[in-house]
């Protein structure tokens, strides 16, 4: 079954472009393993996210949308200058102005203006696919196309194809402030998204930048930098791997398997990502890996909740462990609960990957079975050059401390009526900031209270 994307803004195209890349970079790859392994995986792969022509030329599933044309002419440029893929020229739109980082000229203004022009690209990229899975929309939640017309577009989506699975990748801006009213964009963003997508795959811009730093030994990061972490994290869980479902086969449904895993109830659907090894392919040239050192890293990231092996703090602890005699916990050093998680294995040696670790009930929240609350894909076929490696997607509370601080930022705005009139004038009401609020507080006090 096949993904179709949807680039979204500057951000959501300059991603959409990096995951395409690093996608099809994997294929030509090898993946180091047996050749009957890699055409199987290849082939699904190519079923997912390309349009394969006569010529043998692939054509990534996407959809361009932005509000100014120069961004995705360089997108589409770029794609043709690279090795083995290109975009569908005709399957993009954009026009001669923005949405002036404003999420209410994006969401009431551009979005139903050009709904009709839209949806058309998204039904002809549909018609191309023999059996659509779902869509993923890429998009930053600090400027106005991207999460206005982002936010539009997700639920037109769900309007037209009800039946369909939506998973919105959702860019999390940098804490020092992007644009002044990035707060308001955020919360109004989320708590949108949160009535009509399935599921929110957020990754914050400070921690992909602490990625690059510290473990890529990146010295000048640039967008770019992160955007090609960000895509080869979310490679790490699409591109194929076998599910247990009766016996072990390449998942024909990769994103109805995913949601069914982590977000067995609508009120919790905020994902995180973690993936291990990272580093820089000068360093990787000259490190190795074992299953159960990855994996115990891994397992401790979760439980303290850091985003990579760099200053894990391993004084935090599950109660089990704790009573079992080692370090207690401190009420500063409360470990982080799971709704449910999902671990992906992919490289060499798989017998010597235990997922003992992350079944721990104390884990996860009391009010879903153990069984229910963890799940693991694997294959031998090693991902984007790295020899052994496992990504881990967590529904838990790792993302409760961001989303109270934006949405308190954004209160405290409009608390004092900051900027209110900017987005009043385009067809808001007031009454939509609070409904809003009230939104996220409830999300808040749902994951707080696991």
């Amino acid at each position: 079954m096949s993904l179709i994307t949807v680039q979204l803004g500057q951000c959501g195209n300059q991603i959409g472009y990096e995951l395409f890349d690093v996608l099809c970079s994997d294929l030509q790859g090898g993946g180091l393993c047996p050749r009957r392994e890699d055409s199987l995986y290849q082939a699904a792969s190519k079923e997912r996210f390309f349009d394969e022509t006569e010529s043998g030329d692939l054509v990534g599933r996407a959809v361009l949308l932005d509000m100014e044309a120069k961004v995705i002419s360089r997108t589409l440029s770029m794609a043709t200058r690279s090795s083995g893929w290109r975009y569908c020229e005709r399957s993009q739109f954009s026009q001669k102005q923005g949405s002036g980082n404003n999420w209410a000229n994006g969401y009431y203004v551009h979005g139903p203006k050009h709904k009709d022009s839209l949806m058309d690209l998204v039904r002809k990229e549909v018609e191309k696919c023999d059996r659509l899975a779902g869509f993923i929309p890429i998009m930053s939640m600090a400027g106005g196309t991207g999460s206005g017309m982002g936010t539009f577009i997700t639920r037109a989506l769900r309007d037209v194809y009800s039946k369909s699975l939506l998973l919105n990748e959702v860019i999390w801006p940098y804490g020092t402030g992007e644009v002044i009213v990035q707060n308001y964009n955020s919360v109004l963003t989320l708590s949108h998204l949160y009535q009509c997508s399935d599921a929110l795959l957020v990754h914050e811009n400070d921690i992909i930048h602490r990625v690059c730093s510290q473990r890529m030994n990146i010295k000048q990061i640039s967008f770019r930098d992160v955007n090609q972490v960000i895509a080869h994290q979310l490679g790490s869980v699409f591109q194929p791997a076998y599910t247990a479902q009766g016996a072990w086969h390449y998942s024909r449904n990769p994103l109805g398997n995913l949601l069914e895993s982590l977000v067995p109830h609508p009120e919790y659907k905020m994902l995180g990502l973690r993936t291990i090894p990272q580093m820089s392919e000068r360093s990787l040239a000259y490190s190795t890996f074992t299953w159960p050192g990855l994996l115990k890293h891994l397992r401790q990231m979760l439980i303290a909740n850091a985003e990579m092996e760099e200053g894990i703090n391993w004084r935090v602890q599950l109660p089990s462990e704790t009573m079992a005699g080692r370090n207690s916990v401190t009420a500063e050093q409360q470990f982080n609960k799971s709704v449910a998680n999902l671990v992906i294995f992919r490289g060499k040696d798989l017998e010597e990957a235990s997922p003992e670790g992350f079944r721990d009930p104390a884990l996860y929240t009391s009010w879903l079975p153990p069984e229910n609350s963890f799940s693991i894909w694997k294959t031998s076929r090693a991902f984007n050059k790295y020899e052994k490696s496992a990504t881990l997607m967590s529904n838990s509370q790792s993302l409760l401390r961001p989303l109270d601080n934006v949405v308190g930022k954004a209160w405290n705005m409009f608390a004092s009526r900051a900027y209110v009139h900017q987005y009043t004038k385009y067809g808001m009401e007031e009454e939509d900031f609070l409904q809003s609020f009230t939104t996220l507080e409830q999300v808040i006090s749902s994951y707080s209270t696991l």
